[in-house]
């Protein structure tokens, strides 16, 4: 059963325990190429334009009618790591930053103006870690084990969160971490 929600990028397949799943690629797009995320019955649900000629690394994830909704940019000149997700009408969506020292995994912050941080623990270079609010809010669970398709792996969003922000953040690291 397909369900649409109203609010900003919430829209996917539902599966068992109501949560969103989505096949994305590893190293999505190289800059001035698109690419289509698609839910777990294959269908397209988000697309992601990688905007050429700019100083800045840029990726906009697009509903599938085209109309922007985040617009990811890579923050120049600074110690950590840093990106930063627009919002499609403008603002700040969130910034993700890069722990400085993570000895045993991958770390990073996700910052949500006026809502609470998230916290991204796991193996980022294998695919295979998870994006939490608090100690045990979980919000997404990102995984290579779902799919046999090489240099694919999943997104499995909670219900109650904007699916193309979850989506925008697990680009952004993405790009951050293989570059």
């Amino acid at each position: 059963m397909m369900r649409r929600r109203t609010e900003g990028g919430r829209r996917g397949r539902e599966e068992a325990g109501g949560t969103h799943r989505y096949r994305m690629r590893e190293k999505l797009v190289s800059i001035g190429d698109d690419y289509w995320i698609e839910d777990a019955a294959g269908e397209r649900a988000f697309k992601v334009d990688g905007k050429a000629l700019r100083v800045r690394n840029t990726l906009v994830i697009q509903s599938k009618e085209g109309k922007d909704l985040y617009r990811i940019q890579e923050r120049m000149l600074r110690i950590k790591d840093t990106m930063e997700i627009e919002k499609g009408e403008g603002g700040t969506a969130a910034t993700i930053k890069k722990a400085l020292i993570a000895p045993l995994r991958d770390r990073w912050t996700v910052s949500i103006p006026g809502g609470e941080d998230w916290e991204v623990q796991g193996n980022i270079l294998d695919h295979e870690y998870r994006i939490e609010a608090g100690r045990r809010e979980r919000i997404a669970e990102i995984s290579k084990k779902w799919f046999r398709i090489r240099d694919t792996y999943g997104v499995e969003v909670e219900p109650g969160h904007d699916d193309a922000l979850v989506l925008a953040v697990t680009a952004a690291i993405d790009q951050m971490a293989h570059d």
